[in-house]
């Protein structure tokens, strides 16, 4: 965030000569939606925002009380880097209000809000780092087709796709988040940006600008980009790593440097939470059926709930303690995917950590062996679960979630479940190629 005041958005837009206002919201799906004010009325925007019918915002609201309120968030403003029909376009998130004024029940980034008002209440503000994996793929194809054949830190000339992402992560900065890392990924046109850390809400916004920037630069240069977590089978899918960490003032709550690991009993606790509540949550975190095409076995994506200090392998991570570098002391939760809805992922993420904090939950050994390679019989006896199988699993399993309900709030669980419900159905109707394919000629 920029921290600007209602009265620096309106001095900047005279000074830059901004014409259209974009408002900026998410549904309960993550989508990024958007409807445009003109400059004109900008001053009664920012004073008692913009009505809006939200029937027809998915998880809003019923279609007889439609009426509701986007108030922009001044502090979100920026001028974007194109321009429509030369007119110089500026946008900012807003918070949804129902028309007394109250937050909207349905609203992600209120869902987020609440969430870190609790950790705020136990004296915490919470840091996020997501690396969010993406595909690049030739436009005019039917089915994806990768633009290179390159692999993990490929440069040209089979990472074709570097020009690609320098403009992104140029555009990025110029919307004033920063970028630290851009990498071509494992996999055939699989790229990675990472953001450097900010706050939660601010990472949650600027999640959303980044999966926009990167379509939007796709587009310009005639291919596609796709955040799907797995396009193509029998390759790496995308992830999206999301690295966390509490923060009392401008101390790290997760060091200790007497401790072994360095890590302090907070972080124990907070590690312990996301392990035990982790399938709980993975419907959050990994909420399309194809998610689940991408935690399988043998693609570096975790399936087994455990943690290790170097361990790619398992859910959780913690990245190895340099010296000096007692800030960066975090903990790297692996399954989430870039198809998420930032808001509500990094809200259930929290509210995981938090129940361990206050509950102290007790965290077992790190696992420094890679799960993959164990039996059955020895993840039993080292106590390691999976997470869901499929999204049906995971529906079952967070349908009964105390923890998950009261992190969304009641309005945004029943709904989220009762869509996802609607996708299984509609997935498991589905005759696939692979039917085809197998059983046409024979059966």
């Amino acid at each position: 965030m920029f921290d600007y005041t209602k009265k620096d958005v309106l001095k900047i837009a005279k000074e830059r000569k901004v014409r259209f206002i974009r408002l900026w919201f998410t549904d309960i799906l993550g989508f990024l939606k958007s409807f445009s004010i003109t400059v004109r009325e900008l001053e009664g925007a920012l004073e008692d925002g913009m009505g809006f019918d939200g029937s027809s915002i998915l998880g809003f609201v019923r279609i007889d009380e439609s009426d509701m309120v986007a108030m922009p968030d001044p502090r979100t403003f920026r001028i974007l880097p194109w321009k429509a029909n030369d007119h110089v376009v500026a946008a900012m998130f807003c918070d949804i209000l129902e028309p007394d004024g109250r937050p909207h029940q349905g609203d992600p980034r209120w869902v987020l809000k609440k969430n870190l008002e609790r950790a705020a209440r136990m004296g915490y503000t919470f840091n996020v780092g997501p690396e969010l994996e993406y595909f690049y793929f030739q436009k005019s194809s039917g089915k994806p087709q990768p633009l290179d054949s390159g692999g993990y830190f490929d440069l040209t000339p089979l990472d074709v796709a570097s020009d690609l992402r320098k403009q992104t992560a140029v555009l990025l900065e110029e919307l004033g988040i920063p970028v630290e890392y851009s990498h071509h990924e494992v996999a055939p046109s699989q790229h990675e940006i990472d953001l450097k850390y900010q706050d939660a809400l601010t990472m949650a916004d600027s999640t959303m600008i980044y999966r926009l920037v990167v379509k939007e630069v796709a587009l310009k240069n005639g291919v596609y980009a796709s955040f799907m977590p797995k396009p193509i089978f029998g390759v790496n899918g995308s992830g999206m790593h999301t690295h966390q960490s509490l923060f009392k003032g401008n101390k790290n709550a997760f060091f200790d440097p007497r401790d072994k690991y360095h890590l302090s009993t907070i972080a124990k606790h907070y590690i312990a939470g996301l392990m035990r509540h982790a399938k709980e949550i993975t419907l959050i975190t990994n909420q399309w059926v194809n998610s689940y095409k991408r935690l399988v076995p043998g693609y570096e994506a975790p399936v087994y709930i455990s943690w290790a200090l170097r361990n790619r392998s398992d859910l959780i991570r913690i990245p190895v303690y340099k010296p000096g570098k007692e800030l960066a002391t975090r903990v790297e939760y692996r399954s989430p995917d870039p198809a998420c809805n930032p808001y509500l992922a990094f809200a259930v993420m929290l509210a995981a950590g938090l129940e361990g904090i206050e509950k102290k939950y007790p965290l077992r050994d790190p696992v420094e062996r890679n799960v993959y390679e164990m039996d059955e019989e020895e993840r039993k006896k080292l106590g390691i679960e999976s997470l869901p199988e499929d999204l049906y699993e995971a529906i079952q399993i967070t349908e009964k979630s105390e923890l998950v309900r009261k992190a969304l709030g009641d309005h945004v669980f029943y709904k989220f479940i009762e869509n996802k419900k609607i996708e299984w159905e509609r997935y498991r109707a589905q005759v696939t190629d692979y039917e085809l394919e197998q059983y046409f000629s024979i059966l």
